[in-house]
């Protein structure tokens, strides 16, 4: 997949394409059914399939109160996008001057002039434009006026009930309903981040972990423990996942991601790892001594051995 950072790095001499525009935020099912049939048209008509998204969501700069939590980093977002096979990725920057583009003015600028458009799927609660002033309609109407197509795409939903979004699989994450996330995404959750020096709790109670900068990439879900997998270098590995403020102990101030890799003890310092939430198997809870966390920790690394191995 190709990737343009902005449409000044399109080539002049782009093919004509087939576009869809959104933030696809967790690149989930339901976006994957719209790149499935984007991928379906474009080579029906002889075109290049290509994403348009953004490098941030546009209520980060809009109304920052408000904003979301993305689910993934900006890099996450691409390599997903990249795994379903469409053929180019151009991510615009959402900054002043785009977010006061007239919706007019953004189909022209980036889709006619520099993509080429010929055919266009969005979702029927598709907005663009400066204030979110352009709908299905006027895109239609202006599809009229430069000579593209307009699809629909229906939304998906599994239980004929709920839509899939971004917005529900955050929801579930933040529970810490990390299976019932994944059938929405299609994928289990992950974060990424480097490695970092911790307490060495884990290590001084038999328990070694792989413990995450605070600044990992991807939605960190809800407090508890996780049979999971870490990933190194591509390969990976079943562990044990703590996500919390290990409430057991002073001083420590912010959420941690600790991965315990089961039955091994790798030096993993500086690198960087992905973690993946398979299962949530306990809420975080307050031990009153060593010894009944050290036997609960025990007796998580023989569940995750049991689901995992």
């Amino acid at each position: 997949m190709k990737t343009f950072h902005g449409i000044a790095r399109i080539p002049a001499d782009w093919p004509a394409s087939a576009v869809s525009i959104g933030k696809f935020d967790g690149v989930h099912v339901g976006h994957r059914a719209v790149l499935t049939e984007l991928k379906t048209v474009a080579r029906a008509h002889g075109l290049v399939a290509v994403v348009v998204t953004f490098d941030r969501h546009p209520l980060a700069l809009l109304s920052p109160a408000t904003c979301p939590e993305a689910l993934l980093s900006p890099r996450q977002k691409l390599e997903l996008l990249a795994e379903t096979g469409v053929d180019a990725t151009v991510v615009l920057e959402f900054n002043e001057a785009l977010a006061s583009l007239p919706p007019e003015a953004f189909i022209e600028k980036v889709l006619v002039k520099a993509l080429r458009v010929r055919q266009v799927l969005v979702g029927r609660d598709f907005r663009f434009g400066a204030k979110g002033a352009g709908d299905v309609t006027l895109l239609q109407r202006l599809g009229r006026r430069f000579g593209f197509d307009v699809r629909l795409v229906d939304d998906v939903k599994p239980d004929e009930v709920t839509r899939v979004s971004s917005s529900v699989v955050r929801g579930l994450l933040l529970a810490g309903e990390t299976q019932a996330a994944a059938e929405l995404l299609g994928h289990v959750h992950s974060v990424r981040g480097v490695v970092v020096h911790g307490a060495a709790r884990g290590r001084e109670l038999g328990f070694p972990t792989a413990n995450l900068s605070p600044d990992s990439e991807g939605l960190v879900p809800a407090d508890g423990v996780y049979a999971g997998w870490l990933t190194d270098d591509g390969t990976r590995y079943p562990a044990a996942i703590s996500v919390g403020n290990n409430p057991t102990f002073d001083g420590v101030a912010q959420k941690q991601v600790e991965a315990y890799v089961l039955d091994r003890d790798i030096d993993l310092y500086g690198h960087v790892v992905e973690v993946a939430f398979e299962e949530r198997i306990r809420g975080m809870v307050a031990f009153t001594g060593i010894e009944p966390l050290i036997a609960q920790m025990r007796d998580d690394v023989d569940r995750v051995r049991a689901l995992l191995v």
